[in-house]
């Protein structure tokens, strides 16, 4: 058994850690366009307000109150008003594209004027931000009665809501390609370096690089011990020689299979004097420790 702490391979560490920071960035990212959000709304109903405000104000009533905007969905705001009053039409259209003009939210939008009986739309038009000529205004010129009305005023369903959801979902496909490349670049976690292995009656330590059978000490050179604790890992596993190859010679930069079978012969030469552990060969595979044959 491994007396030693099995640690994160160092490039696991990494990887995870990329990962962490990526998704730390995109959840601040996502938080702070939610605020901005927010307080881009909240100046928005500021702005209707405003128009409620100025619309009495026309009408030669600087006395009664403008209701609380009423949110009627995603894009749909109610101005609503405390008294009856009358309107010009041209004015109305001015003034709300004057203050709308400064909401940072604002696309194209429709504007209604209903009675608050619910007899139907007293007046109502469209404006477009990007070009006048998309504008449907009419009947500018008459002057509306004296009544209850709500003013609804619906956006198009465009600024930081989309922006925001774009930039979450934009976001998931840049992690997931991360995650792929450095999925690539993490090689299997090698053994650890340190701690001790029993194979059979034999006590493998990892850190000197020793064996020792009853009481005798055989030393291994590096890339024994290397090869050994992939050995010792797997027991009775067949351990494929691509494998070996890979993990000990690849990080020098040079493959040469007749080292191997070199590596593999001396190594079982010093585990002859434990009967009870041998390195078979596996013909066309590769080979495996056995142990308690």
């Amino acid at each position: 058994m491994i007396n030693s702490r099995n640690l994160m391979p160092g490039k696991g560490r990494y990887f995870f850690g990329i990962l962490l920071l990526l998704f730390i960035s995109v959840a601040c990212a996502a938080f702070s366009l939610t605020d901005r959000n927010d307080y881009t709304v909240s100046r928005r109903e500021v702005l209707l307000r405003r128009l409620g405000h100025e619309i009495l104000l026309q009408s030669g009533d600087s006395i009664s109150r403008v209701l609380p905007v009423k949110k009627i969905s995603e894009n749909e705001y109610q101005i609503r008003f405390e008294d009856e009053f009358t309107f010009q039409p041209d004015s109305l259209v001015n003034t709300t594209r004057y203050l709308l003009a400064k909401d940072p939210l604002s696309s194209d939008y429709i504007v209604q004027v209903l009675n608050k009986d619910g007899s139907g739309i007293a007046y109502g038009y469209a404006i477009s931000k990007n070009n006048k000529e998309d504008d449907i205004i009419s009947c500018t010129g008459r002057k509306q009665p004296k009544a209850h009305y709500v003013i609804n005023i619906k956006f198009e369903p465009t600024g930081i809501n989309a922006t925001a959801n774009g930039y979450l979902l934009g976001s998931l496909p840049l992690l997931a390609f991360v995650g792929f490349i450095f999925l690539r670049s993490v090689k299997p976690p090698k053994a650890s370096t340190g701690g001790t292995l029993t194979l059979g009656s034999t006590l493998f330590d990892i850190m000197t690089r020793k064996l020792i059978v009853g009481g005798e000490t055989t030393e291994l050179t590096r890339t024994e011990a290397r090869v050994l604790h992939i050995f010792a890992l797997s027991p009775n596993e067949i351990i494929e020689r691509s494998r070996l190859q890979k993990e000990i010679w690849e990080d020098e930069g040079v493959i040469v299979g007749r080292s191997l079978d070199m590596f593999i012969s001396k190594l079982r030469k010093k585990l002859e004097l434990d009967p009870n552990i041998k390195i078979a060969v596996i013909r066309g595979k590769g080979y495996r420790l056995e142990i308690g044959i």
